[in-house]
């Protein structure tokens, strides 16, 4: 198992990502992986098809893409198209989530603590969730390498990261994969949008990443827009 000299603590991750809370609220309660996986099909919402999203027509999450290498062709018709992800239903959504996004990374060989934000932004960006942890866990002193894949080094290094406070690992996690969404943001204007409403105010991708960070480090308004301000 790879260590650091002395364990993680909140002074440690404050000089790799900024100042973060030390402690979950108490009323925080731990859920099953299908109940996170529901929360994702809830957060995902139905069908769209944005001509913007590399994803492709998509539905609770699943895009056509996924559906074609699973071979999902619900109309019998013999090809994958928009009109079998208009058939998805939520509980197929539910079942691809957890076999495909949970089960077969194996997210479970990681801390519970990082479960649902790590699942959650499989989902949302796939192997890139992996490497937004893994580039955390090099930025803290582990030799792991950026492969996007949980092997047995990088499921050590996350268990030694979350020692003596989990949750500081999960703030680390979260705002790592805040700071990804801004920086695909800054890269590739289309998908700005997806970080900022139209309105001007944190868009989807802003709040989803923070859903998964202790409310104390959610960045104020006054923050995002001066993040954001280079974008007009």
């Amino acid at each position: 198992m790879f260590k650091l000299q002395r364990p993680l603590s909140f002074l440690d991750v404050n000089r790799f990502v900024g100042p973060l809370p030390r402690l979950l609220k108490l009323g925080d309660v731990m859920q099953t992986v299908r109940q996170i996986a529901e929360d994702i099909v809830a957060r995902e919402g139905g069908f769209v098809d944005d001509p913007d999203d590399p994803g492709g027509a998509t539905k609770y999450g699943v895009t056509i893409h996924t559906m074609r290498r699973l071979g999902l062709d619900l109309t019998g018709d013999g090809a994958v198209d928009v009109a079998d992800v208009r058939l998805l239903t939520r509980q197929k959504a539910v079942d691809i989530f957890v076999q495909h996004y949970f089960d077969k990374p194996r997210v479970s060989s990681l801390p519970n603590v990082l479960h649902a934000s790590v699942f959650d932004m499989y989902v949302n960006a796939g192997s890139q969730a992996v490497k937004i942890l893994q580039r955390l866990l090099r930025d803290m002193g582990f030799n792991v390498a950026v492969d996007g894949v949980i092997g047995p080094k990088t499921a050590a290094a996350c268990v030694s990261a979350a020692q003596p406070d989990p949750s500081t690992l999960r703030d680390a996690y979260g705002i790592a994969r805040r700071n990804y969404y801004f920086r695909l943001a800054d890269r590739r204007p289309a998908l700005r949008k997806y970080a900022q409403s139209r309105s001007g105010g944190k868009g989807g991708w802003i709040k989803r990443a923070e859903e998964f960070l202790s409310h104390r480090y959610h960045m104020s308004d006054d923050a995002f827009q001066r993040r954001v301000e280079a974008w007009d």
